[in-house]
């Protein structure tokens, strides 16, 4: 039997989605200082329990703006090099499931709302979810 018979489909709903005034958005969050908010469905307020300013969150979001992913997209020019790299090499959000992950600076909470540095995303952007980031020694 394939793998692709043997994987059930996975299904995903957003927690909240994300809110700032910018008109244009850093490509990568590595090279963001901009600031804005996740805004988090009321349901979930109590995960953000334990959060405090000054930690780093990786915030796991949905390219809701890419275009559609084809078979014809493995391989994909990059931005910065031009080089044709396999797609899970690359920050393309031209991908077969459109998952993005960030890594960002906590400046506050507030209820149902965490006030975040390092921005790459759009306002409105689906948010998945959101995980420590833990430094490595």
């Amino acid at each position: 039997m394939s793998l692709s018979k043997t994987l059930p489909p996975v299904m995903l709903a957003p927690i909240g989605c994300v809110r700032h005034q910018a008109a244009e958005v850093p490509r990568h969050w590595t090279v963001s200082d901009l600031e804005g908010e996740l805004e988090l469905l009321t349901p979930y307020e109590a995960g953000l329990a334990d959060i405090t300013p000054g930690e780093r969150i990786i915030v796991l979001f949905v390219f809701d703006r890419s275009a559609p992913f084809t078979p014809d997209l493995l391989k994909q020019e990059t931005r910065h090099s031009k080089q044709i790299k396999g797609v899970f090499s690359i920050c393309s959000p031209i991908r077969p499931n459109p998952i993005g992950l960030s890594v960002l600076d906590v400046l506050a909470v507030e209820g149902c709302r965490v006030r975040v540095r390092g921005l790459d995303m759009f306002d409105g952007t689906p948010i998945l979810d959101i995980k420590p980031a833990f430094k490595t020694e």
